[in-house]
């Protein structure tokens, strides 16, 4: 690893948080919520978490660059790799359908693996599995055709693991390191943290659905649509008012909004005590229930934008979540009426490496 252009820590921190508003609003709001030193270490991994899929949505890149470009970043990550080779490398590869901000993150890598390589080794140890799994799950994906969609529910559990539930399992680990209180309910964290990841992840699949089928994408599962009488190899923007197409997508609104309830489950074990912990995982799940609204209610949607929730609605979910944040009862009384109308299916918490 080059040390020749090494920066000051407060330099890589800097950028650390700079680079975090471009790439992601939302995490940009929930993450500063955490205490420190746990918001510094959530936002690297969620900046190492987005390199990865950055390899994965790119559209520049084969199935075979995929793969090599994931063994290098976990190379570069767990210490046997170039971070300054990887970002050289990758960075110019990114055309097409990658944002700017996205590659400037790339680019940077080795900013982002300085500060990484600065935390305690249980952090790095929790950050490198999370890593590590989720790029092997997305090459595993990336060689199957999901052009037109994944197998059946089974698949799509197993695709949110890989992209999400492995995130949930991490920021266990993170939040139990970080308060010994807190790791207290590890064995009740550990059995929703999956449920917590599959919940957010499947409300992103179903806003996204047209702008991933825009990249020739499709994670929805064929056979959940062909049990309604619709056929994803035939799904378009001229069919997308297909009733079984509708009826197919409600049916993975109630299967969100279940995780999404055991979500809620994972952060009232949090003790009261570690509010920012909470509010991290309230807001999240606060606005992921009223983008499954939104999906609910305007089904015949064509574009992610059309189910955006409205910047009035994230500022009523944090009002909400922070007035009652005292209270387990009243949090569920909020879930439960912001949920009121739609549909709901009967999930089991999602378990580690279905």
């Amino acid at each position: 690893m080059g040390t020749s252009s090494r920066l000051p820590q407060s330099e890589d921190l800097a950028y650390q948080d700079a680079i975090l508003q471009k790439v992601s609003r939302t995490f940009a709001l929930t993450i500063p919520q955490l205490p420190e030193p746990l918001c510094t270490v959530v936002a690297n991994a969620y900046l190492l978490c987005r390199i990865a899929d950055t390899i994965e949505d790119s559209d520049s890149l084969d199935v075979g660059e995929k793969r090599r470009f994931y063994a290098a970043f976990v190379a570069a990550l767990e210490g046997s790799g170039s971070p300054e080779a990887f970002g050289a490398a990758l960075a110019p590869r990114l055309e097409g359908s990658t944002l700017e901000a996205e590659r400037e993150l790339v680019h940077n890598t080795p900013r982002v693996l300085r500060i990484t390589h600065g935390f305690s080794a249980k952090e790095q140890r929790a950050l490198a599995q999370c890593v590590r799994t989720m790029s092997q799950g997305m090459e595993e994906f990336q060689r199957g055709n999901v052009i037109h969609g994944l197998r059946d529910l089974e698949h799509l559990d197993a695709y949110c693991y890989h992209v999400a539930g492995v995130v949930g399992e991490m920021l266990t680990e993170l939040f139990c390191a970080y308060s010994p209180e807190v790791a207290q309910h590890r064995q009740t964290l550990s059995d929703l943290a999956v449920s917590f990841g599959q919940g957010l992840q499947m409300t992103n699949i179903l806003k996204d659905v047209w702008d991933d089928k825009d990249r020739d994408m499709c994670w929805l599962p064929r056979g959940l649509f062909a049990r309604e009488g619709f056929d994803l190899r035939e799904l378009s923007q001229e069919n997308h008012t297909d009733q079984g197409f509708q009826t197919g997508l409600k049916r993975l609104v109630g299967i969100a909004l279940a995780h999404l309830e055991h979500a809620l489950d994972y952060t009232l074990a949090v003790p009261k005590s570690e509010r920012g912990i909470r509010r991290f995982c309230l807001w999240a799940i606060g606005m992921a229930v009223l983008t499954l609204r939104k999906l609910n209610k305007h089904p015949e949607f064509t574009s992610g934008k059309d189910v955006k929730i409205t910047r009035r609605s994230v500022k009523a979910t944090i009002l909400v979540t922070n007035l009652l944040g005292f209270s387990n009862r009243l949090l569920r009384f909020a879930f439960r009426a912001a949920a009121a109308g739609l549909p709901r299916a009967a999930v089991c918490p999602a378990r580690t490496r279905p």
